[in-house]
């Protein structure tokens, strides 16, 4: 009963994901490289610190343009 249910909850993301082949995996992608960005910083004085470091290090930014 529990299987029947979630799968009538979710049907429409599983028909999508099978019909479209879409998966999560770009965005699992872009989380640990966010992860990977926050443990080499050992944090920031302020958010939005944070996000530049984001922008810059999965921007492809130049660092001497």
């Amino acid at each position: 009963k529990k299987v029947a249910r979630m799968i009538k909850k979710h049907l429409w993301g599983i028909l999508n994901a099978v019909l479209l082949k879409v998966t999560n995996g770009p965005a699992e992608g872009i989380n640990s490289r966010i992860k990977m960005v926050k443990v080499r910083s050992r944090g920031f004085r302020n958010k939005q610190r944070f996000a530049t470091a984001i922008y810059f290090h999965l921007g492809g930014l130049d660092l001497y343009p």
